[in-house]
Formats: structure tokens, sequence, C-alpha cells
């Protein structure tokens, strides 16, 4: 179900793009902005562009961080590529804005469709992760900052009308990425479990988060149990959840929403 999600997303942000930013020189966010850029002043064709810039971070990204998780991500970065380069370069509307202001809709709905299957379009969220694990940095202002770059340099390239229609774009697509999934929202999870051991390893190898475990005992059975107690963001969850019944699809699981986090959020580097 997560890779049909993930194939269904992508294929909406290669749309997004054809049919109402490209046609514009309206860029979009992140590696995807600089792959339209590549797309517009050479021969080479956006799609290769996405899937070229990509491949690297996704090689990294696999080795640093969930497995899952970058397994959607390339299979979305993937299905992105091959629907720009299948899908016509056709102007929707002949109006700019219009077409900045619905394009970045169209395409916050897919990343955010993505985004809710464990995956990612890959490029700047990557890289973001990847430096968030190194330094207690935000992760929105970073991904803010790389995206700037993208404004500045299509201003340079072609004129600032554009830029600003691409910021116009960017802007949108983030609220409505947000308002499909608030990826910034963090969960305490409790999972009680009798594979307490198991499943600790399988996260703690697949999720970069740490987590706590405590001894417990069933209150109606008196059996032993493990409580793992662990925090993460958001759009991890269904990855999570996934990797839970992979180990123990009978574990009690707790989840509620975490006002705030204080102290390292993020697993301990060996």
């Amino acid at each position: 179900m997560q890779v049909f999600g993930v194939i269904i997303g992508s294929l909406i942000v290669a749309i997004a793009f054809n049919l109402f930013l490209i046609p514009h020189e309206v860029l979009s966010s992140g590696m995807s902005g600089i792959s339209m850029i590549i797309g517009m002043v050479t021969p080479l064709d956006t799609g290769i562009a996405n899937f070229l810039l990509n491949f690297p971070l996704l090689i990294i990204g696999y080795m640093k961080l969930g497995r899952k998780f970058i397994r959607n991500s390339i299979l979305s970065v993937l299905v992105i590529s091959v629907g720009l380069y299948v899908f016509p370069v056709f102007p929707v509307a002949d109006n700019p804005i219009l077409s900045s202001i619905f394009g970045g809709v169209v395409a916050g709905l897919g990343i955010g469709l993505v985004f809710r299957c464990a995956g990612s379009t890959g490029g700047f969220d990557i890289i973001g992760m990847l430096v968030a694990r190194k330094r207690d940095f935000p992760l929105g202002a970073l991904l803010s900052g790389m995206n700037a770059v993208v404004v500045i340099i299509s201003g340079f390239l072609f004129n600032w009308d554009s830029a600003l229609n691409t910021m116009v774009s960017i802007f949108v697509t983030g609220k409505v990425i947000d308002a499909v999934y608030t990826h910034h929202v963090k969960l305490t999870l409790m999972i009680i479990t009798e594979k307490g051991e198991e499943l600790r390893q399988h996260l703690l190898t697949n999720v970069y988060r740490g987590m706590t475990v405590l001894d417990g005992v069933g209150g109606y059975s008196n059996e032993k149990r493990n409580v793992l107690l662990t925090v993460i963001s958001r759009y991890e969850l269904a990855e999570v959840k996934s990797l839970i019944a992979e180990v123990d699809p009978s574990a009690f699981v707790n989840i509620t929403e975490t006002i705030e986090v204080m102290g390292l959020f993020y697993k301990p580097q060996t």
C-alpha cells in the first residue's frame, strides 16, 4: 500500500512540474528546482537531471538513514524522473501567477502523499536530515535557506518575475504539504511487547531515533514484557508501525502527540 501511495504521489509531482511550473519557467523547491534549471538551460532532459542529481544523495542516505524510508525515496525519485521524461510539457493555463499557485498546490499534494507513505522526493530533504544528524539545527530553517538559493538562481538566469513566481510556488507547496502531512509534529510511542530485544534491534537498525527499554509485567497474565519508549517525527510513523508489525504484530502500541522535546532527540553516534 505504501509503494502504491509513493508511486501515485510521485506521478502527481511530475504532472505539476510539466503542466504548471516548467512551461512558465517557475521552479519547484529543492533538487527538483535545480533539475528544472538544468533542463531549461541545457539540452539535458529534466527527468534525467533529476535522477543524476539525486542518485548520489540516495546512496548516502541509504547508508545513513532508515532503509525503508530511503527505499521509498529511491522509488519516488525514479517515478518522478520517468514522469518528467514521459509527460509532455504543456501549459494548462496562460497566466504564470495562477500556474505558480496551482502548480504549488498540486506538487504539495503529491509530496505530502509521498511523506505519508514513509518516503521523500529526495534532494534537499535527505541533505537536511543528514545535516540534522550531525548538528542540532532546525530542519525547516535549513531547507528554507537551501530553497532560497533556487529562487536567487532563478532570478539571475531567467528574470525576477520568474523568481518571485517561484517563491509563490514554494510557499504554496509548503503550506499544502503541512496540510496533507504534518511532518514537524513529534509523537511518543509506548510499545509493549514480548519480543523486546528483537524489536529494539530492528527499530534501532532502521529508524534514526534512540529509545528507552523498561521491564514490565502483564496485569492480567502476570507474564514479563518489555516496554519500549521512543519519540519520533510524524513522518516516521508509517515506517515505524510497519517495522513493529514485522517483528511483533500483536504488540500493544500507544501513540500520543508530544508538545515539546528536550535533550537529545537523535540516536547517539557510535
